[in-house]
């Protein structure tokens, strides 16, 4: 049991920036005691793939490939528009690898294999990066947290569960403890790592109004525990706020309730047209790219597809099945005609525009493999499926109404430097204080990096609060 009068750091939260910080303070000896306002550990890290961000690591160098934090950092800044703070994100690049290795040291199991997506064991393309970065753990998110738990166990780190932190103490401008069920607990440091608002909508319409423009069509699939206290923080302390509109969004279809490992997938035979019944983008583009270039289009987007794309997609899932998109046609929700003429008229775009569409996708990408105008095929290819989609072109033709509506993470978040310190309105760090995951901004920008992003955040500036805080109390 944790002597709750001699601590050195308190965690708030058991997620994986905050079971990253409470091993990484232990294991430099400090007294730590973490605290979770659910009844079990893991937050959004175990409903995740666990997929983690990563350059230079031995994982990739088992694959024969170089890659340096440098390289790393200047794609995430490009993809950025450099609106990010150079020297926070240089230090989270360059502390993101070794985070890699102590993972790996601790048990977790990345094999240096190819993979083709976000479920296989491995290294596979996280977003629109050059190199591939994307690390994928056996048993994803759940094996991710339970390595971290071990370890934590193994320190001798307490968790206190279903205990949700207040406020914090603070005593002449210096974060002393915090306050949890009507307790004051005293600390020299205070790690706050309590996740994102993605489940408070108050705070979506303050923070991130963009993800309740999805209107109905929005879920949510981010932790229960995802409520908003490091805003609330923020107030008490006087920290500094960053981040402000940005968040992630997957693109989805409107009636998918579901993250894709349930919902399933859309047929690989689909075309996505705009408003004017044009093709605008790879249709397996990344989600770091594709839910802004979505957004920028005029007019409802659209995903087209036939009969035969209906009838094959496999059964056992929640919403893309042959039957969900039957029901949704009978409902008069999902979009269906026996023409392509007919369905450009349904869907209000003009007929010419969207016949030339699938008739360009039926003599390219659909016969040859080939796809000039968005390079599909490299998409496929990358993702273990280099065989041509089929054509469209049996009747009946469906389109379903494309949107960024999957609330996955919010960026809003305490502001930190390089040391994972919060700041306070004059850019001063608040003493006592540390930030790290969803509750720390300024790593996740206004565009996601790519799969693994919020995971390596998590835990890389986890890691590094935690040491910050160990070291200076």
């Amino acid at each position: 049991m944790t002597d709750f009068d001699a601590l050195d750091v308190i965690v708030v939260g058991g997620g994986g920036a905050g079971l990253a910080a409470a091993v990484s303070a232990a294991e430099l000896g400090r007294q730590v005691v973490l605290f979770e306002s659910e009844r079990e550990l893991g937050g959004s890290t175990q409903l995740s793939a666990g997929m983690f961000t990563a350059a230079g690591t031995s994982v990739q160098r088992g694959l024969g490939i170089e890659d340096t934090a440098e390289r790393h950092y200047q794609h995430y800044m490009d993809l950025n528009q450099w609106r990010l703070g150079p020297g926070l994100i240089r230090a989270f690049c360059a502390a993101a690898g070794p985070t890699l290795e102590w993972l790996l040291g601790l048990g977790l199991d990345v094999p240096a294999t190819v993979s083709p997506d976000a479920h296989t064991p491995g290294l596979c393309r996280a977003g629109v990066e050059d190199v591939w970065r994307g690390h994928v753990p056996r048993d994803q998110g759940y094996g991710l947290v339970q390595v971290l738990d071990r370890a934590r166990r193994g320190h001798g780190v307490e968790a206190v569960l279903n205990t949700r932190v207040e406020r914090l103490l603070v005593e002449e401008g210096r974060v002393v403890g915090v306050v949890a069920d009507g307790v004051e607990v005293r600390a020299g440091a205070v790690v706050v790592a309590s996740g994102g608002f993605a489940q408070q909508p108050d705070l979506l319409d303050r923070y991130y109004p963009e993800a309740r423009a999805a209107g109905d069509s929005l879920f949510v699939v981010a932790a229960p525990g995802s409520r908003g206290d490091h805003l609330a923080f923020a107030e008490q302390t006087g920290a500094a706020l960053t981040g402000h509109g940005w968040g992630l969004m997957l693109p989805t279809a409107y009636f998918q309730r579901y993250h894709h490992w349930q919902a399933g997938f859309p047929p690989k035979s689909r075309v996505y047209v705009n408003g004017a019944g044009r093709r605008f983008m790879d249709e397996d583009a990344s989600y770091a790219v594709s839910g802004g270039i979505i957004l920028a289009q005029d007019g409802p987007v659209w995903a087209v597809f036939d009969e035969k794309a209906r009838l094959e997609l496999p059964t056992g899932y929640a919403d893309w099945t042959p039957e969900r998109i039957a029901e949704e046609v009978r409902a008069g929700r999902l979009l269906s005609s026996g023409t392509v003429a007919g369905l450009a008229a349904a869907m209000d775009v003009p007929a010419h525009a969207l016949t030339a569409t699938v008739t360009r996708w039926n003599g390219t990408l659909a016969t040859t493999g080939e796809d000039p105008g968005f390079r599909r095929e490299d998409s496929l290819a990358a993702k273990g499926s280099p065989q041509p989609p089929d054509p469209i072109a049996v009747a009946p033709f469906y389109a379903a109404r494309l949107l960024p509506a999957e609330l996955v993470c919010t960026h809003t978040g305490l502001e930190i430097d390089q040391r994972a310190a919060v700041l306070d309105a004059a850019g001063t760090a608040v003493p006592g204080l540390y930030a790290a995951g969803e509750a720390g901004g300024g790593v996740l920008g206004m565009r996601y990096v790519g799969g693994g992003n919020a995971i390596a955040n998590a835990l890389t500036m986890g890691r590094i609060a935690g040491r910050t805080a160990a070291r200076r109390n």
